[in-house]
């Protein structure tokens, strides 16, 4: 084979993932199977079959546990999180969070949405020894974290119960919300004070607060939270910490995504 040959090959390769990539984002459902992919952009089903276990393996795409159907992996979201390190929406976090840090000295924290979890995107940490540290990247479940509790409040009941049909509400502490009708009950009182709390339910002994941050469409996409040891904690500190993370997530809603009509 020619090197001519050869580049359009690798060409043709490399579109191909574009397109299975470009699918995914797309698709009206979550998942895909090989048939659903090879019959949407109509390639053979064994160029397909290769490119998608090349693509599991290297953790662009998941498999569910039957072994049939396919969505986006972890690393997409990984390399999301790195380009969004260097997005305006992270510099303005760090500016309004370090107001927070300065204010109540308590560690502040910028995710978004990664399938069932939360992705850790930028941080503002205290000066306190004892404190909740987070690294990039870093994920925890939606229904453990404040954060991701304001994600499923996004979303309607019969989604949050879709989203968790063939998985159980996993345990990281002895706090955590396990059973679906507690967690529904808790998101409604989320849609109706605009908040969400996380009582020890991710990492034992940290309490947390977070708030939405909206785009043009006033649809989810970030949160911003403050997050403080048990020992730390007093009344009157959660409820300046709850004004805090409010106003600092609507800031960060007015300067990058609200627009007014």
């Amino acid at each position: 084979m020619s090197t001519t040959d050869k580049s359009s090959t690798t060409v043709k390769s490399a579109d191909r993932v574009l397109d299975i990539f470009e699918l995914f984002a797309e698709a009206e459902v979550r998942e895909l199977s090989l048939m659903d992919i090879t019959r949407r952009l109509e390639l053979p089903a064994s160029s397909v079959f290769k490119i998608l276990q090349n693509l599991v393996h290297r953790g662009y795409l998941e498999k569910d546990e039957n072994g049939k159907m396919f969505h986006l992996g972890y690393k997409i979201f990984q390399i999301g999180a790195k380009y969004a390190q260097h997005t305006n929406l992270t510099t303005e976090f760090q500016y309004i969070a370090g107001q927070i840090v300065t204010e109540v000295n308590e560690a502040v924290y910028l995710s978004i949405r990664s399938d069932r979890n939360i992705l850790y995107i930028a941080e503002k940490q205290s000066t306190h020894h004892v404190r909740f540290v987070s690294h990039l990247g870093m994920k925890l479940p939606l229904h453990t974290t404040a954060m991701g509790k304001l994600f499923l409040s996004a979303m309607s009941d019969k989604d949050v119960v879709e989203l968790y049909r063939e998985q159980e509400l996993g345990l990281l502490t002895d706090q955590t919300i396990s059973e679906p009708e507690k967690l529904l009950e808790q998101l409604k009182e989320i849609r109706r004070e605009g908040v969400a709390y996380s009582q020890g339910e991710a990492v034992q002994g940290i309490r947390c607060v977070a708030a939405p941050i909206l785009n043009a469409n006033q649809e989810m996409i970030a949160a911003m939270s403050i997050s403080i040891p048990t020992t730390r904690w007093k009344e009157d500190t959660w409820s300046q910490m709850t004004e805090l993370v409010t106003q600092g997530a609507k800031k960060l809603t007015s300067i990058h995504y609200y627009q007014p009509t």
